[in-house]
């Protein structure tokens, strides 16, 4: 069966490694995001690694009302609808700090933007009875941190509804997968201060594609973040709020 993947947020290191991953196999990819001239230049290279229909859509989190058309233009596709959603946004929580009106973005970024345009596309994967949806979270959700507790919600509720939407996919035969990175080599953590183990974004596209094809629930990558993250979970509250991680 033909399989078609729309990758939201797909101008992110992460984003492109996976569309190339999946390129490769012959796949469909429609690239989705913000800046249209980035993902032309993505759509040109996943082409020519093999893609069998490499397209550039514009998509933008904090802003719903232009879900429904990339929906329609997948439904127009033959084969497996499946979705990669690697949007998110992480300002510097000393500027939340300074300016909280940007939590509005932080959330619709992160969390309700992506959920919303999974919600409206669950229909499509229960119709055809099958189908791949990959939603990337981050480890920063497993625990509020004192640098950046305000990002840490936002994952944390994006994990929560995954996890209730896996719950309800499955019913259909389709799946999710929710991938929780730990440091990655993106613009989004390029010169934060702290930064350690941290991950090629290569090495996080095979872990997914790995995670898809065994089909499992939660993923964390590198895989030594779940270790790291257990850890963090288990120091008491009176003990973790005098901490500075």
């Amino acid at each position: 069966m033909s399989e078609n993947w729309i990758i939201l947020g797909a101008t992110s290191s992460m984003a492109r490694a996976f569309a190339r991953g999946v390129s490769q196999r012959g796949d469909a990819v429609f690239l989705a995001g913000r800046d249209s001239d980035d993902l032309a230049t993505t759509a040109q290279d996943c082409a020519l690694r093999g893609a069998r229909l490499a397209e550039a859509l514009i998509f933008d989190a904090r802003a719903p009302e232009g879900f429904a058309g990339l929906i329609a233009r997948l439904e127009r596709e033959e084969g497996q609808i499946n979705a990669a959603v690697f949007v998110g946004s992480m300002p510097d929580q000393s500027e939340i700090d300074a300016d909280p009106s940007l939590i509005q973005g932080i959330v619709a970024d992160n969390f309700t933007g992506p959920a919303q345009f999974l919600q409206m596309l669950a229909p499509v994967l229960e119709a055809r009875g099958g189908g791949t949806i990959v939603g990337v979270g981050s480890v920063a959700g497993d625990r509020g941190r004192v640098g950046n507790y305000a990002y840490g919600a936002a994952k944390a509720g994006f994990h929560t509804y995954l996890s209730g939407l896996r719950n309800r996919l499955t019913r259909s035969g389709a799946h999710v997968v929710t991938v929780k990175p730990g440091f990655v080599d993106t613009a989004m953590t390029w010169g934060i201060e702290g930064m350690f183990l941290v991950a090629p974004p290569e090495k996080v596209s095979e872990d997914i594609l790995a995670a898809v094809k065994k089909r499992r629930n939660v993923v964390y990558t590198p895989f030594f973040w779940r270790y790291i993250m257990l850890i963090i979970r288990m120091i008491p509250e009176p003990i973790f709020k005098k901490m500075s991680i």
